[in-house]
């Protein structure tokens, strides 16, 4: 066999090779005729994911240093309309072994039941999230408190959006928001 044969014959499977490689993997990969278009959608995916992720912190917490409680009965606030608000609490709760109950306001089950109350208010607001023009709600502020069944507070800490880094942390999600809140209510110590 000739040299240019050869090197023809080897270019020729190499080619075959990687359109069979790119082949396998079609279900996984996506080719457009504009990869441009492609990776600013990639770049907005990720800035997204970013803006979600802003910072979140606890703030004006008092502790009165007593045990955390295993059990907690919450509160219901009606006038506290985010969706996701209870599920996000009694989740933190959870993850820090603490069980939750939610009771509607004036319904008081035993001492027993309920060693611990917690009480919540939020504010909800409205605005557009950066590269999107419809309008959506999010958490901007949120308070907890924690009582003793004879009303005595037992610790207290709150959330307020950032307008720092473009008011960017205000899309993160509930639970990231109340997360820092949660462990300042449990432990004193704010993150």
């Amino acid at each position: 066999m000739s040299a240019p044969f050869l090197r023809r014959r080897v270019s020729t499977a190499v080619t075959v090779a990687m359109l069979a490689g790119t082949g396998a993997l079609s279900g996984c990969t996506l080719f457009s005729p504009l990869p441009t278009i492609e990776l600013i959608k990639a770049s907005a995916s990720a800035a997204t994911v970013a803006i979600g992720q802003g910072p979140n912190k606890a703030s004006g917490t008092v502790f009165q240093g007593a045990a955390v409680p295993k059990r907690v009965c919450i509160e219901y606030n009606r006038s506290l309309q985010v969706p996701d608000f209870l599920p996000a609490l009694m989740a933190e709760l959870k993850d820090h072994q603490v069980a939750s109950r939610v009771f509607d306001v004036g319904v008081r089950p035993s001492e027993e039941e309920c060693p611990a109350w917690l009480h919540y208010q939020g504010l909800q607001q409205w605005d557009k999230p950066p590269l999107s023009d419809q309008m959506r709600p999010y958490l901007s502020q949120a308070t907890l408190s924690l009582h003793d069944p004879g009303g005595r507070l037992m610790s207290a800490s709150s959330y307020q959006s950032e307008e720092a880094v473009m008011g960017l942390g205000k899309w993160g999600s509930t639970r990231n928001k109340l997360a820092p809140v949660v462990k300042a209510l449990l432990t004193g110590f704010e993150s």
